[in-house]
């Protein structure tokens, strides 16, 4: 009886630093069965280079997980929140465990704004995956573009600037998901308005292998530039310029002339109509 409790003694004291730890009751890092981890449902993250990840796999034959990565606890296993690309390179050398945070996330929200955070600090989302987790938090999660600016460290404008790359056309949204193109250029394309003049613009990009600049460049709205310069230059009465930025913004404007320069205010009516009139003016 006395050898047994011995025994357990012992066992409970010293442990192999291969053998897995049971669920610690606080968040902290443990080293976890591979087999009780299952892949997060909401990872913003689509595209996984298998050169990389075969690169990855030689680094952790040598070297083992340098970073840990990041679960939660779900049933009687667990669920990845980041680091998937370790976790699939490290089932793929048959490792048996892997270090791993474990962290208290409570709803699927929070779930998605972690991993995308994790992401983005480490510069692994290409621009089409980001402005696809921004949709996902925008339009399932109901979060304004500030809340999502605010959860990943970013500026709105950022958020904002995002998201309008999911108004291309689907095949230039694959082309900058490839990394043919960049988020810069996808910008710059929604510049051409219609879907026929962004595919022509898109096409030149590729062919002759064009900068941001000089793609901005080509879509720059020197019209419009030429017929405001010439309203204001004549003699036309405030509500004739009025009604010109009410057609261009959709939204109640009012100018008011000083005695040198003057102001101009734009109307909204709710934080998504914001949103509408300064992606206009971001395009202009």
């Amino acid at each position: 009886m006395s050898a047994k409790r011995l025994g357990r003694g012992i066992g409970a004291l010293i442990s192999s630093e291969t053998e897995p730890q049971p669920k610690p009751a606080k968040p902290g890092v443990a080293k976890i069965l591979l087999k009780s981890i299952k892949p997060n449902p909401y990872q913003p993250r689509r595209n996984f280079d298998e050169t990389a990840l075969e690169e990855l796999m030689a680094s952790i034959k040598l070297k083992g997980i340098i970073t840990p990565i990041t679960v939660r606890e779900a049933g009687e296993g667990y669920e990845l929140v980041a680091g998937e690309r370790r976790w699939r390179a490290s089932k793929k050398v048959r490792l048996r465990t892997i270090p791993a945070y474990v962290i208290d996330v409570k709803g699927e929200a929070e779930m998605m704004q972690v991993a995308l955070i994790e992401n983005i600090q480490r510069e692994d989302l290409n621009p089409m995956e980001e402005a696809e987790a921004y949709a996902v938090l925008n339009s399932k999660y109901n979060l304004s573009h500030d809340a999502i600016a605010k959860s990943v460290g970013k500026k709105r404008v950022t958020v904002s600037n995002a998201l309008r790359l999911l108004k291309l056309p689907p095949e230039i949204r694959k082309s900058i998901r490839k990394g043919n193109i960049s988020g810069g250029h996808g910008r710059a394309i929604l510049q051409a308005k219609t879907i026929a003049a962004m595919k022509k613009l898109w096409r030149v990009i590729l062919e002759k292998d064009l900068s941001v600049r000089a793609a901005e460049a080509l879509v720059k709205p020197k019209s419009k530039e030429t017929k405001f310069k010439k309203v204001i230059q004549s003699t036309a009465p405030i509500r004739a310029i009025e009604n010109q930025l009410i057609e261009l913004l959709g939204t109640k404007v009012k100018l008011k002339p000083g005695q040198e320069g003057g102001s101009i205010e734009i109307i909204y009516f709710s934080d998504d109509d914001l949103e509408r009139i300064l992606d206009l003016l971001q395009s202009l």
